[in-house]
Protein backbone atom coordinates (compact mmCIF):
# COMPACT_ATOMS: atom_id res chain seq x y z
CA UNK A 1 0.00 0.00 0.00
CA UNK A 2 1.27 3.39 -0.86
CA UNK A 3 1.65 5.70 2.31
CA UNK A 4 -0.59 8.79 2.49
CA UNK A 5 0.52 11.90 1.36
CA UNK A 6 1.87 14.04 3.87
CA UNK A 7 0.66 18.11 3.62
CA UNK A 8 3.51 20.75 3.14
CA UNK A 9 3.39 23.27 5.65
CA UNK A 10 5.12 26.61 4.66
CA UNK A 11 5.35 30.11 7.17
CA UNK A 12 6.73 33.11 5.71
CA UNK A 13 9.62 35.01 7.12
CA UNK A 14 9.49 38.86 6.90
CA UNK A 15 12.44 39.94 5.09
CA UNK A 16 13.37 43.17 7.36
CA UNK A 17 16.88 43.73 9.09
CA UNK A 18 18.52 40.54 8.92
CA UNK A 19 21.73 38.94 6.76
CA UNK A 20 19.38 37.83 3.50
CA UNK A 21 17.55 41.52 3.07
CA UNK A 22 19.10 42.65 0.48
CA UNK A 23 18.37 46.83 0.94
CA UNK A 24 20.17 48.06 -2.06
CA UNK A 25 18.55 46.56 -4.68
CA UNK A 26 16.25 49.23 -6.65
CA UNK A 27 13.18 47.27 -6.36
CA UNK A 28 13.22 46.81 -2.47
CA UNK A 29 10.91 49.25 -0.11
CA UNK A 30 10.58 50.61 2.85
CA UNK A 31 11.03 47.84 6.06
CA UNK A 32 9.08 50.01 8.51
CA UNK A 33 6.45 51.50 6.48
CA UNK A 34 2.97 49.78 7.39
CA UNK A 35 2.54 49.36 3.20
CA UNK A 36 5.33 46.40 3.27
CA UNK A 37 3.75 44.67 5.80
CA UNK A 38 0.72 44.68 4.18
CA UNK A 39 1.90 43.27 0.81
CA UNK A 40 3.78 41.01 2.56
CA UNK A 41 0.84 39.74 4.52
CA UNK A 42 -1.35 39.96 1.47
CA UNK A 43 0.82 37.78 -0.49
CA UNK A 44 1.30 35.43 1.64
CA UNK A 45 -2.44 34.52 2.04
CA UNK A 46 -2.54 34.58 -1.63
CA UNK A 47 -0.08 31.78 -1.20
CA UNK A 48 -2.55 29.86 1.32
CA UNK A 49 1.03 30.07 3.68
CA UNK A 50 0.44 28.43 7.36
CA UNK A 51 1.45 32.16 8.88
CA UNK A 52 3.45 34.69 8.41
CA UNK A 53 6.29 35.51 10.82
CA UNK A 54 8.39 38.40 12.33
CA UNK A 55 11.56 38.61 13.59
CA UNK A 56 12.15 41.41 16.40
CA UNK A 57 15.51 42.41 18.05
CA UNK A 58 16.15 44.07 21.41
CA UNK A 59 18.68 46.88 20.30
CA UNK A 60 19.99 48.00 17.49
CA UNK A 61 23.27 46.39 16.42
CA UNK A 62 26.38 48.35 16.62
CA UNK A 63 29.68 47.85 14.56
CA UNK A 64 32.86 50.12 15.64
CA UNK A 65 30.67 52.79 17.29
CA UNK A 66 28.26 53.10 14.04
CA UNK A 67 24.61 51.28 13.50
CA UNK A 68 24.87 48.18 11.42
CA UNK A 69 24.01 49.05 7.91
CA UNK A 70 21.16 46.40 8.10
CA UNK A 71 19.76 48.37 11.26
CA UNK A 72 19.57 51.40 9.67
CA UNK A 73 15.98 51.52 9.65
CA UNK A 74 15.27 50.37 13.15
CA UNK A 75 13.17 47.30 14.69
CA UNK A 76 9.67 48.25 14.87
CA UNK A 77 7.51 46.36 17.68
CA UNK A 78 5.93 43.22 16.29
CA UNK A 79 3.08 43.07 18.59
CA UNK A 80 1.37 46.73 16.80
CA UNK A 81 2.79 45.55 13.20
CA UNK A 82 0.56 41.57 13.88
CA UNK A 83 -2.42 43.93 15.26
CA UNK A 84 -2.26 45.81 12.27
CA UNK A 85 -2.22 43.19 10.30
CA UNK A 86 -4.72 41.01 11.42
CA UNK A 87 -7.17 43.77 10.62
CA UNK A 88 -6.44 43.37 6.67
CA UNK A 89 -6.34 39.23 6.47
CA UNK A 90 -9.11 36.55 7.08
CA UNK A 91 -6.72 33.49 6.77
CA UNK A 92 -3.10 33.72 7.45
CA UNK A 93 -1.71 32.89 10.99
CA UNK A 94 0.62 35.55 12.77
CA UNK A 95 3.67 34.73 14.41
CA UNK A 96 5.79 37.14 16.22
CA UNK A 97 9.19 37.26 17.81
CA UNK A 98 9.25 37.92 21.70
CA UNK A 99 11.49 37.23 23.99
CA UNK A 100 11.24 35.58 27.85
CA UNK A 101 14.60 37.15 28.61
CA UNK A 102 13.36 40.44 28.94
CA UNK A 103 9.75 40.08 29.29
CA UNK A 104 7.25 39.11 32.07
CA UNK A 105 5.13 36.05 32.01
CA UNK A 106 1.50 37.67 32.59
CA UNK A 107 2.12 40.70 30.12
CA UNK A 108 3.22 38.80 27.31
CA UNK A 109 0.64 36.19 28.06
CA UNK A 110 -1.74 38.76 27.88
CA UNK A 111 -0.77 40.73 25.00
CA UNK A 112 -0.26 37.07 22.72
CA UNK A 113 -4.07 36.54 24.11
CA UNK A 114 -5.34 39.54 23.45
CA UNK A 115 -3.87 39.06 19.92
CA UNK A 116 -5.17 35.62 19.22
CA UNK A 117 -8.84 37.14 20.33
CA UNK A 118 -8.30 39.88 17.66
CA UNK A 119 -7.31 37.73 14.78
CA UNK A 120 -9.82 35.32 15.18
CA UNK A 121 -7.39 32.47 16.83
CA UNK A 122 -4.67 32.98 14.32
CA UNK A 123 -1.87 34.32 17.13
CA UNK A 124 1.45 32.72 17.89
CA UNK A 125 4.52 33.00 19.96
CA UNK A 126 8.26 32.34 18.47
CA UNK A 127 9.57 32.38 22.33
CA UNK A 128 13.56 33.32 21.77
CA UNK A 129 16.17 33.93 25.20
CA UNK A 130 18.75 36.40 25.07
CA UNK A 131 22.39 35.78 26.88
CA UNK A 132 24.15 38.80 25.80
CA UNK A 133 24.98 41.87 27.44
CA UNK A 134 24.71 43.51 23.92
CA UNK A 135 20.47 42.97 24.47
CA UNK A 136 20.94 43.33 28.38
CA UNK A 137 22.01 46.87 28.72
CA UNK A 138 18.65 48.30 27.60
CA UNK A 139 16.55 46.59 30.12
CA UNK A 140 16.88 47.40 34.12
CA UNK A 141 18.26 44.05 34.99
CA UNK A 142 21.29 44.90 32.85
CA UNK A 143 24.26 42.54 31.81
CA UNK A 144 22.62 38.84 30.75
CA UNK A 145 22.51 35.66 31.95
CA UNK A 146 24.19 32.20 31.11
CA UNK A 147 23.29 30.17 28.75
CA UNK A 148 21.63 27.39 31.26
CA UNK A 149 20.11 30.43 33.37
CA UNK A 150 18.37 31.97 30.12
CA UNK A 151 16.82 28.18 29.82
CA UNK A 152 15.88 27.26 32.95
CA UNK A 153 14.09 31.11 32.78
CA UNK A 154 12.34 29.94 29.31
CA UNK A 155 10.84 27.18 30.54
CA UNK A 156 9.43 28.39 33.37
CA UNK A 157 8.22 31.51 31.33
CA UNK A 158 6.29 29.55 28.92
CA UNK A 159 5.10 26.87 31.58
CA UNK A 160 3.50 30.15 33.48
CA UNK A 161 2.51 31.19 30.33
CA UNK A 162 0.17 28.35 29.61
CA UNK A 163 -0.67 28.51 33.18
CA UNK A 164 -2.58 31.59 32.49
CA UNK A 165 -4.61 31.31 29.24
CA UNK A 166 -5.50 27.70 30.56
CA UNK A 167 -7.18 29.12 33.64
CA UNK A 168 -9.97 30.13 31.77
CA UNK A 169 -11.43 26.76 30.13
CA UNK A 170 -13.29 27.09 26.37
CA UNK A 171 -16.59 28.14 27.73
CA UNK A 172 -15.69 30.19 30.35
CA UNK A 173 -18.09 33.41 29.48
CA UNK A 174 -21.57 31.95 29.51
CA UNK A 175 -22.86 36.33 29.53
CA UNK A 176 -26.63 35.04 30.00
CA UNK A 177 -28.62 37.51 30.21
CA UNK A 178 -31.44 35.56 31.27
CA UNK A 179 -30.04 34.48 34.29
CA UNK A 180 -27.94 37.85 34.90
CA UNK A 181 -25.45 34.91 35.27
CA UNK A 182 -21.37 36.25 33.32
CA UNK A 183 -19.37 33.62 34.73
CA UNK A 184 -19.87 30.52 36.55
CA UNK A 185 -18.46 29.84 40.06
CA UNK A 186 -14.57 28.98 39.54
CA UNK A 187 -13.85 31.08 36.36
CA UNK A 188 -11.45 32.10 35.91
CA UNK A 189 -9.12 29.88 37.65
CA UNK A 190 -6.78 31.22 40.24
CA UNK A 191 -3.14 30.93 39.19
CA UNK A 192 -0.62 30.38 41.88
CA UNK A 193 3.00 29.63 40.73
CA UNK A 194 6.24 30.08 42.83
CA UNK A 195 9.23 29.07 41.24
CA UNK A 196 12.81 30.28 40.59
CA UNK A 197 12.32 32.95 38.29
CA UNK A 198 8.63 34.11 39.08
CA UNK A 199 6.55 34.32 41.75
CA UNK A 200 2.88 35.09 40.95
CA UNK A 201 -0.78 34.79 42.64
CA UNK A 202 -3.15 36.28 39.06
CA UNK A 203 -6.53 35.71 37.65
CA UNK A 204 -5.76 36.35 33.86
CA UNK A 205 -7.41 38.82 32.58
CA UNK A 206 -8.72 37.56 29.03
CA UNK A 207 -10.90 34.63 28.22
CA UNK A 208 -9.61 31.92 26.98
CA UNK A 209 -9.02 32.18 22.97
CA UNK A 210 -10.72 30.50 19.77
CA UNK A 211 -7.89 28.07 19.47
CA UNK A 212 -7.51 27.24 22.55
CA UNK A 213 -3.93 29.19 23.44
CA UNK A 214 -1.35 30.94 21.16
CA UNK A 215 0.82 28.41 19.08
CA UNK A 216 4.44 28.27 20.41
CA UNK A 217 7.41 28.52 18.03
CA UNK A 218 11.14 27.84 18.96
CA UNK A 219 13.86 28.50 17.37
CA UNK A 220 16.94 27.21 19.61
CA UNK A 221 19.39 24.43 18.53
CA UNK A 222 21.31 24.03 21.80
CA UNK A 223 21.00 21.04 24.37
CA UNK A 224 18.69 22.92 26.35
CA UNK A 225 16.89 24.70 23.39
CA UNK A 226 16.11 21.06 22.32
CA UNK A 227 14.98 19.67 25.04
CA UNK A 228 13.06 23.18 25.88
CA UNK A 229 11.40 22.47 22.24
CA UNK A 230 10.53 19.32 23.28
CA UNK A 231 8.65 20.19 26.17
CA UNK A 232 6.80 23.76 24.75
CA UNK A 233 7.16 24.62 21.30
CA UNK A 234 4.49 23.39 18.87
CA UNK A 235 6.66 24.83 15.76
CA UNK A 236 10.86 24.79 16.14
CA UNK A 237 12.28 27.16 13.14
CA UNK A 238 16.05 25.53 12.84
CA UNK A 239 18.70 26.45 10.19
CA UNK A 240 19.34 22.78 9.19
CA UNK A 241 18.47 22.88 6.13
CA UNK A 242 20.87 20.69 4.18
CA UNK A 243 18.63 17.15 3.51
CA UNK A 244 20.99 14.71 5.99
CA UNK A 245 21.31 17.40 8.78
CA UNK A 246 17.74 18.31 8.29
CA UNK A 247 16.50 14.32 8.72
CA UNK A 248 19.15 14.01 11.82
CA UNK A 249 17.58 17.34 13.84
CA UNK A 250 14.13 16.15 12.86
CA UNK A 251 14.76 12.65 14.52
CA UNK A 252 16.64 13.72 17.43
CA UNK A 253 13.73 16.58 18.51
CA UNK A 254 11.00 14.33 17.41
CA UNK A 255 12.51 11.39 19.37
CA UNK A 256 12.20 13.63 22.83
CA UNK A 257 8.78 14.25 22.77
CA UNK A 258 7.39 10.71 23.68
CA UNK A 259 9.49 12.39 27.71
CA UNK A 260 7.12 14.96 27.59
CA UNK A 261 3.87 12.78 26.68
CA UNK A 262 3.58 14.23 23.05
CA UNK A 263 3.02 12.28 19.38
CA UNK A 264 5.13 13.22 16.82
CA UNK A 265 2.60 15.47 14.78
CA UNK A 266 2.48 17.90 17.89
CA UNK A 267 5.43 19.20 16.69
CA UNK A 268 5.88 20.48 13.34
CA UNK A 269 9.96 21.47 11.96
CA UNK A 270 9.92 24.09 9.83
CA UNK A 271 13.90 25.02 8.67
CA UNK A 272 13.98 28.39 7.49
CA UNK A 273 14.36 28.29 3.28
CA UNK A 274 16.02 30.54 1.09
CA UNK A 275 15.46 30.22 -2.79
CA UNK A 276 16.83 31.54 -6.30
CA UNK A 277 14.10 30.18 -8.91
CA UNK A 278 15.08 30.57 -13.03
CA UNK A 279 13.38 29.26 -16.28
CA UNK A 280 16.58 27.42 -16.37
CA UNK A 281 18.87 25.50 -13.52
CA UNK A 282 21.68 27.68 -14.76
CA UNK A 283 19.60 30.74 -15.01
CA UNK A 284 18.74 29.92 -11.03
CA UNK A 285 22.40 29.75 -10.40
CA UNK A 286 23.21 32.64 -11.91
CA UNK A 287 20.55 34.64 -9.88
CA UNK A 288 21.50 32.86 -6.87
CA UNK A 289 25.19 33.99 -7.75
CA UNK A 290 23.58 37.90 -8.06
CA UNK A 291 21.91 38.05 -5.11
CA UNK A 292 24.96 36.59 -2.84
CA UNK A 293 27.12 39.54 -3.98
CA UNK A 294 24.84 41.89 -3.28
CA UNK A 295 24.29 40.54 0.16
CA UNK A 296 27.48 39.98 0.93
CA UNK A 297 29.40 43.62 -0.08
CA UNK A 298 33.01 43.33 1.00
CA UNK A 299 32.30 45.92 3.53
CA UNK A 300 30.07 43.60 4.32
CA UNK A 301 32.47 40.40 4.63
CA UNK A 302 34.95 42.38 6.66
CA UNK A 303 32.22 43.38 9.07
CA UNK A 304 31.19 39.53 9.39
CA UNK A 305 34.12 38.59 10.54
CA UNK A 306 35.31 41.05 12.64
CA UNK A 307 32.09 40.69 14.45
CA UNK A 308 33.15 36.86 14.71
CA UNK A 309 36.97 37.57 15.84
CA UNK A 310 35.82 40.47 18.15
CA UNK A 311 38.76 42.68 17.00
CA UNK A 312 39.58 45.46 14.30
CA UNK A 313 40.44 43.32 11.08
CA UNK A 314 40.52 46.73 8.97
CA UNK A 315 43.81 46.34 7.52
CA UNK A 316 42.66 42.89 6.32
CA UNK A 317 41.64 42.48 2.04
CA UNK A 318 37.59 41.46 1.67
CA UNK A 319 39.53 39.69 -1.57
CA UNK A 320 42.46 37.99 0.57
CA UNK A 321 42.71 35.39 2.98
CA UNK A 322 40.79 34.83 6.49
CA UNK A 323 42.83 36.64 9.63
CA UNK A 324 45.34 34.63 10.97
CA UNK A 325 45.28 36.15 14.38
CA UNK A 326 43.53 34.79 17.05
CA UNK A 327 39.66 36.24 18.21
CA UNK A 328 39.51 38.31 21.40
CA UNK A 329 36.96 36.00 22.86
CA UNK A 330 36.39 39.18 25.47
CA UNK A 331 35.53 41.94 23.25
CA UNK A 332 31.33 43.18 23.48
CA UNK A 333 31.28 41.78 19.54
CA UNK A 334 32.12 38.72 20.49
CA UNK A 335 29.88 38.47 23.48
CA UNK A 336 26.85 39.69 21.42
CA UNK A 337 27.86 37.23 18.48
CA UNK A 338 28.19 34.22 21.06
CA UNK A 339 28.55 34.02 24.91
CA UNK A 340 31.48 30.92 25.17
CA UNK A 341 34.67 30.99 24.13
CA UNK A 342 34.04 27.36 22.34
CA UNK A 343 31.27 28.31 20.38
CA UNK A 344 33.51 31.64 18.88
CA UNK A 345 36.65 29.31 18.00
CA UNK A 346 34.34 26.68 16.67
CA UNK A 347 33.17 29.12 14.25
CA UNK A 348 36.18 30.13 13.49
CA UNK A 349 37.62 27.03 12.67
CA UNK A 350 34.42 25.89 10.69
CA UNK A 351 35.59 29.12 8.30
CA UNK A 352 39.17 28.54 8.38
CA UNK A 353 38.34 24.82 7.00
CA UNK A 354 35.74 25.67 4.84
CA UNK A 355 38.50 28.62 3.05
CA UNK A 356 41.32 26.38 3.33
CA UNK A 357 39.62 23.64 1.31
CA UNK A 358 38.11 25.62 -1.51
CA UNK A 359 40.88 28.47 -1.31
CA UNK A 360 38.21 31.04 -0.51
CA UNK A 361 38.62 34.42 -0.10
CA UNK A 362 37.16 36.35 3.08
CA UNK A 363 34.18 37.87 0.74
CA UNK A 364 33.58 34.30 -0.74
CA UNK A 365 33.46 32.12 2.73
CA UNK A 366 31.28 34.50 3.98
CA UNK A 367 28.98 34.14 1.08
CA UNK A 368 29.18 30.67 0.92
CA UNK A 369 28.19 30.13 4.68
CA UNK A 370 25.40 33.10 4.79
CA UNK A 371 23.90 33.56 1.00
CA UNK A 372 23.96 29.81 -0.26
CA UNK A 373 20.25 29.52 -0.81
CA UNK A 374 18.63 26.06 0.16
CA UNK A 375 16.98 25.59 -3.17
CA UNK A 376 18.19 27.14 -6.21
CA UNK A 377 16.64 25.76 -9.83
CA UNK A 378 13.49 25.63 -12.13
CA UNK A 379 9.75 25.79 -9.88
CA UNK A 380 9.10 22.75 -10.44
CA UNK A 381 13.21 21.31 -9.06
CA UNK A 382 11.61 23.21 -6.38
CA UNK A 383 8.79 22.08 -5.29
CA UNK A 384 10.01 18.30 -5.88
CA UNK A 385 12.76 18.87 -3.23
CA UNK A 386 10.60 20.72 -0.66
CA UNK A 387 8.46 17.72 -1.14
CA UNK A 388 10.80 15.03 -0.60
CA UNK A 389 11.72 16.31 2.23
CA UNK A 390 8.27 16.19 3.29
CA UNK A 391 7.61 12.95 2.51
CA UNK A 392 10.95 11.43 3.36
CA UNK A 393 9.86 13.00 7.49
CA UNK A 394 13.25 15.48 6.95
CA UNK A 395 10.81 18.32 7.66
CA UNK A 396 7.49 19.17 8.16
CA UNK A 397 7.96 22.23 5.58
CA UNK A 398 9.64 25.46 5.19
CA UNK A 399 9.95 28.51 6.95
CA UNK A 400 10.43 30.88 3.29
CA UNK A 401 12.76 33.72 3.22
CA UNK A 402 13.22 35.77 0.59
CA UNK A 403 15.78 38.78 -0.09
CA UNK A 404 13.99 41.60 -0.97
CA UNK A 405 11.68 43.66 1.62
CA UNK A 406 8.15 43.25 0.48
CA UNK A 407 8.38 41.73 -3.33
CA UNK A 408 10.30 38.49 -1.55
CA UNK A 409 7.62 36.16 -1.31
CA UNK A 410 5.93 37.23 -4.60
CA UNK A 411 7.38 34.95 -7.25
CA UNK A 412 7.27 31.66 -4.43
CA UNK A 413 3.95 32.23 -4.00
CA UNK A 414 3.14 32.50 -7.75
CA UNK A 415 5.64 29.50 -9.46
CA UNK A 416 6.45 26.96 -6.79
CA UNK A 417 2.98 26.81 -4.41
CA UNK A 418 0.70 25.51 -7.36
CA UNK A 419 2.94 22.78 -8.61
CA UNK A 420 3.04 21.88 -4.86
CA UNK A 421 -0.65 21.70 -5.10
CA UNK A 422 -0.88 19.71 -8.43
CA UNK A 423 1.63 17.49 -5.96
CA UNK A 424 -0.91 16.93 -3.71
CA UNK A 425 0.67 17.78 -1.23
CA UNK A 426 -0.69 21.38 -0.66
CA UNK A 427 -3.82 23.03 0.37
CA UNK A 428 -5.96 24.64 -2.54
CA UNK A 429 -8.16 26.95 -0.14
CA UNK A 430 -8.08 28.03 3.47
CA UNK A 431 -10.70 26.04 5.73
CA UNK A 432 -13.77 28.99 6.49
CA UNK A 433 -12.90 29.60 10.25
CA UNK A 434 -9.97 27.87 10.63
CA UNK A 435 -7.42 28.50 13.36
CA UNK A 436 -3.59 29.11 13.24
CA UNK A 437 -3.51 25.65 15.17
CA UNK A 438 -6.05 24.13 12.55
CA UNK A 439 -4.05 25.35 9.25
CA UNK A 440 -0.37 23.22 11.50
CA UNK A 441 -2.77 20.17 12.11
CA UNK A 442 -1.92 20.81 15.75
CA UNK A 443 -3.98 18.55 18.89
CA UNK A 444 -5.89 20.50 21.18
CA UNK A 445 -3.76 22.64 24.20
CA UNK A 446 -3.92 19.94 26.96
CA UNK A 447 -4.82 22.02 30.10
CA UNK A 448 -1.96 22.23 32.63
CA UNK A 449 -3.27 24.72 35.48
CA UNK A 450 -4.47 22.55 38.55
CA UNK A 451 -8.45 22.92 40.32
CA UNK A 452 -7.09 25.85 42.10
CA UNK A 453 -9.73 29.10 41.81
CA UNK A 454 -11.59 31.61 43.21
CA UNK A 455 -15.38 31.32 44.24
CA UNK A 456 -17.38 33.99 42.65
CA UNK A 457 -19.00 35.49 45.97
CA UNK A 458 -20.84 38.85 44.36
CA UNK A 459 -22.96 39.88 41.58
CA UNK A 460 -20.70 42.74 41.33
CA UNK A 461 -17.79 40.45 40.68
CA UNK A 462 -19.42 37.91 38.41
CA UNK A 463 -20.29 40.57 36.08
CA UNK A 464 -16.97 42.60 35.62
Amino acid sequence: MSRPVRQVHLAAHFPGVNSTTVWTDPTAGSQIDFSSFEHFARTAERGLFDYVFLAEGLRLREHKGRIHELDVLGRPNTLSILAAVAAITEHVGLVGTLNTTFNEPYELARQLATLDHLSGGRAGWNAVTSSDAFHGANFRRGGYLDHADRYERAREFAALAKELWDSWPQDGVRADAATGVFLDDGVPARVRHSGPQFAVDALFDVPRSPQGRPVIVQAGDSADGRTFGAEHAEVIFSLHTGFDDARTFYDDVKGRLAGYGREEDSLKILPAATFAIGDTDQDARDRAREVALQQVRPEVALTYVEQVWGRDLSGYDPEGPLPDVEPDTGSETARGWANRHAAVRARIAKLRELSETDRLSIRETVIRLTATPTFVGTPSRIAAEIDRYVQERATDGFTVVGHLTPHGLDEFAERVVPLLQERGSYRRSYEEGATLRDLLGLPAPRATVPPTSLPLTSPALATR
